[in-house]
């Protein structure tokens, strides 16, 4: 299932109708209580796509506030196991959710990369040049996810172990790191790199494209 949630709507609808700035913790809190409410109900494997294309500025407290704090809730392994700051966070919602973020300018990259790197995450964002990693990612990380890429935004270890020099075992090890992180989407053998396939490769999950409440869907 992948929804769209239109941020700059959210934000009209919970704070102020002519509003396109988010600024202030509160602002931030609101949002993402908003968007955590709309996600409650998801069951199964979801991409969302976060969409601050219509969104003005934003300041390092809504950063904060939404970007991290969801990444930081949803940014656990299915099983609930945690990784790296999520150990903080609250326990891990049922269903198995990846974000894709689109629509970030330089403005709100600058704030965002600063609450990543304190955070140690990472995401996933598209632009019109494709989509790339923003945050704290290591060396191997990256090269494995921009593999993947290239492999057509899917690949399966022995796949990643052939273009990469490495053993199957460390290529795996790589994925599975990367899928912990929900930086790629792991079905069966395989592991989709989000938004690698022009945003929509989860579509080749069981699951249909549905809408999301207060959201288009992709």
């Amino acid at each position: 299932m992948i929804n769209h949630i239109d941020v700059s709507t959210v934000l009209r609808r919970t704070v102020c109708d002519l509003y396109s700035n988010l600024v202030t913790r509160p602002t931030g809190a609101a949002v993402r209580t908003e968007i955590e409410t709309q996600l409650a109900g998801v069951r199964g494997r979801t991409l969302t796509v976060i969409d601050f294309s219509n969104v003005n500025l934003l300041d390092f407290s809504c950063a904060d506030e939404i970007v991290a704090k969801l990444l930081l809730r949803f940014g656990c392994s299915a099983d609930g196991t945690s990784v790296g700051a999520c150990a903080d966070t609250e326990a891990p919602p049922a269903h198995e959710g990846y974000f894709l973020f689109r629509g970030l300018h330089d403005a709100h990259l600058d704030a965002i990369e600063t609450v990543l790197e304190r955070h140690g995450l990472a995401l996933v964002a598209e632009s019109a040049a494709g989509a790339h990693l923003v945050g704290t990612v290591e060396d191997g990380e990256r090269k494995a996810w921009e593999a993947v890429s290239r492999l057509g935004g899917a690949a399966a270890a022995e796949d990643l172990a052939r273009v990469t020099g490495q053993t199957v075992t460390d290529a795996r090890a790589l994925l599975e790191a990367l899928a912990r992180r929900r930086l790629v989407m792991r079905l069966e053998e395989s592991y989709i790199a989000i938004g690698a396939i022009g945003g929509t490769a989860p579509q080749r999950a069981d699951s249909a494209p549905q809408r999301a409440e207060g959201g288009a869907t992709e």
